[in-house]
């Protein structure tokens, strides 16, 4: 039996859709098992496609949830103390905001009566242990200086009377030109300063202007500091006040330690 040439073309035909439905089949599937184990390696994460020197390659991207505790420690405040610092050889000032500050302190002192507040424009104790060269300076500084300065003002307070509620500060009277250099191994000290005699507080009461001494300033790391207030060579055990004189008077000279 002779087949015809039509059915022998159809039938290859059909060969060929059989085969070709047979192999997108295969794809498929194929690609589904590709995208599944994608998925499965990247937790479900979709890729994202970046560029690396000009090539391009695949990279997962994911976000992590973390929870950071941060803990915030406030330092507590610190000042620092000039006095245990080194000294310096600059000249002080008496426009700074050190220098007033401790001239205001010391007026407040001395008009209210309160050692504990004038104390503020006294030389640092670590200042003084540094200075001298004695075995006990720090018991010099607090069983002498501090008590005969706290005696000062005591004495300053008693001078300005029953007004004292009154008495207004007017200035400091400082005469810079009386300053003088103290150098080390002098007067018992290890350390040089500048030293500042008999500057004058000046005050009004009622009007009428008076005005007392400051026996001696020092210096350290350029500011001024009170050591005596009311004397440097003391007639007594009790507390003194430096040339109390009604009007501003005058700062003078004196070549003291």
């Amino acid at each position: 039996m002779t087949r015809s040439p039509h059915g022998s073309i159809r039938s290859r035909q059909r060969v060929f859709r059989r085969r070709r439905i047979t192999t997108l089949v295969v794809a498929s599937v194929f690609v589904a098992v590709i995208g599944l184990a994608i998925a499965h390696a990247t937790n479900g994460e979709r890729p994202s496609v970046t560029s690396a020197g000009g090539h391009f390659a695949t990279k997962t991207t994911g976000v992590r949830s973390a929870t950071t505790t941060t803990t915030i420690i406030t330092p507590p405040p610190t000042t620092t103390d000039l006095g245990a610092l080194p000294q310096t050889g600059a000249f002080p000032t008496t426009t700074g905001p050190i220098f007033t500050s401790n001239i205001e302190a010391l007026w407040n002192g001395i008009s209210t009566g309160t050692v504990q507040d004038a104390l503020r424009a006294f030389f640092p104790e670590a200042a003084y242990v540094q200075l001298k060269a004695i075995s006990s300076a720090q018991s010099d500084f607090t069983g002498r200086l501090v008590a005969e300065f706290g005696k000062d003002v005591s004495a300053a307070h008693r001078l300005l009377g029953s007004d004292a509620a009154a008495a207004k500060f007017v200035g400091v009277d400082v005469d810079a030109a009386y300053a003088h250099w103290v150098p080390a191994a002098t007067c018992y000290n290890d350390v040089g300063y500048f030293e500042l005699p008999n500057s004058r507080i000046v005050y009004s009461i009622n009007g009428n202007i008076n005005s007392f001494g400051i026996a001696s300033m020092i210096s350290w790391r350029g500011e001024w500091y009170v050591v005596h207030l009311g004397a440097v060579l003391r007639s007594g055990s009790g507390g003194e006040v430096d040339d109390p004189q009604s009007g501003s008077g005058s700062p003078t000279y004196s070549s003291t330690c």
